[in-house]
C-alpha cells in the first residue's frame, strides 16, 4: 500500500524535472485529485546545479513514487535514498529505466575540453526526455507504476497514456517529415549541446562548443576559431543556443565568420521550468513543437537575415 500522511490521503508522486511531471499529469488527466503530484524544479534553476532543500528532501522522503533523471546532476539523490526514511518508496532512475538505450556523452571535434581530475569516467547524456521515442517509452513505463498504485482506475490511465503516445507519435513523424525534406543535416550549437538523442533519433549531424552537462562557460580561441571555420566551410546560416543563453560564445563565433550575418535561435532544452511558465500553459508537446519550427529554420540554409541578437 503507498505510504500516505496524517493529513494527505492522496497517493505522492515527486518529480525533478518538468518533462516527467507533465508526462503523469497526461497520465492522470481526470483522476489527478487522486495524487499528489509535484515538482522540484520549478523555479527555473538549471538541472546541473539544483542541490535541495530541506521541504525538498522532505517531500521525498513521503513520496510514494519519486522520479528522477539519473546521472551525474543527481549524485544527490543517491545520498538521500541511501537514508532509510521510507522503505516503501518507488525510486524510478529515468537513465536507468532506458537501459542499453542510454547514450554517453561524446566529446566531438572541436568541443572545448573539458578540466577533470584523475582518471575520467563515462558519464551519461542526461537529457534523455529530449527524444519524442523516449518520451513515448516513458509513458508507458509511467503508467504501468501509476496503475499499479491504483488498479482501479487503471483502465483509465492506460488510455491516457495511449492518446498522449499517439500525440508523441505524430510529432515524432512530423520531425522525420522535416529532417527528410530539409537542405541540411547539419546543426551547429555555440552553446552546451544536450540534443543529443534528438539527433540520433533523425541522423543529424552536429557541431557544439560543449557537450551537453559540460560547466564550461567561456570557449577558447581553438574552439571559436573551429566553429566558425564549420559555419564558413559548411555555409550554415544558424547558429544555435539553448534557453537562457546570454549569446555571448555564439555572438563571438558569428564576428569570427567571413559573413557576419547568421542567425542566432533558441532551442529549448525543457531543463529550467518555472512555475510562471506552468502558470501560462508551458507544456512538454508544446516545447517540442516550438523546438520543431526552429529546427526546420536551422536546417534551411536559404539566405536569412541575421538575427537581432
Amino acid at each position: 500500500m503507498p505510504s500516505v500522511s496524517d493529513t494527505d490521503q492522496r497517493i505522492s508522486i515527486v518529480c525533478t524535472t518538468f518533462p516527467q511531471y507533465d508526462w503523469i499529469r497526461n497520465i492522470l488527466g481526470g483522476e489527478s485529485d487522486a495524487f499528489r503530484l509535484t515538482l522540484l524544479l520549478d523555479t527555473g534553476v538549471d538541472s546541473h546545479s539544483y542541490q535541495p532543500s530541506a521541504r525538498d528532501i522532505a517531500l521525498i522522503s513521503s513520496a510514494d513514487i519519486f522520479i528522477y533523471t539519473g546521472g551525474e546532476s543527481d549524485q544527490w539523490v543517491e545520498d538521500i535514498l541511501k537514508e532509510p526514511f521510507n522503505p516503501d518508496i518507488q525510486a524510478v532512475s529515468l537513465l536507468a529505466a532506458l537501459g542499453d538505450a542510454a547514450r554517453e556523452e561524446e566529446m566531438i571535434e572541436g568541443m572545448q575540453e573539458r578540466w577533470h581530475y584523475g582518471e575520467e569516467e563515462e558519464e551519461y547524456d542526461e537529457h534523455v526526455w529530449l527524444s519524442l521515442r523516449n518520451a513515448a517509452f516513458y509513458v508507458r513505463f509511467l503508467s504501468g507504476i501509476i496503475s499499479g498504485l491504483d488498479g482501479a482506475h487503471a483502465a483509465l490511465y492506460t488510455e491516457n497514456a495511449n492518446n498522449y503516445i499517439a500525440l508523441l507519435n505524430d510529432l515524432d513523424l512530423q520531425y522525420e517529415q522535416a529532417v527528410s525534406a530539409a537542405k541540411s543535416d547539419i546543426l551547429l550549437f555555440g552553446d552546451r549541446f544536450p540534443f543529443r538523442y534528438l539527433t540520433e533519433d533523425y541522423g543529424l549531424r552536429y557541431y557544439a562548443a560543449f557537450p551537453g552537462c559540460s560547466a564550461e562557460t567561456e570557449a577558447g580561441f581553438d574552439t571559436v576559431t573551429f566553429l566558425s571555420g564549420k559555419l564558413d566551410e559548411l555555409h550554415l546560416k544558424t547558429i544555435l543556443v539553448i534557453e537562457h543563453s546570454d549569446t555571448r560564445i555564439a555572438e563571438t563565433i558569428r564576428q569570427n565568420t567571413a559573413s557576419r550575418n547568421q542567425n542566432i535561435l533558441e532551442l529549448n532544452s525543457i531543463q529550467s521550468v518555472t512555475k510562471t511558465d506552468l502558470e501560462s500553459g508551458f507544456t512538454y508537446l508544446g516545447a517540442m513543437r516550438d523546438n520543431l519550427e526552429i529546427l526546420k529554420q536551422a536546417l534551411d540554409q536559404e539566405e536569412q537575415e541575421a538575427s537581432a541578437h
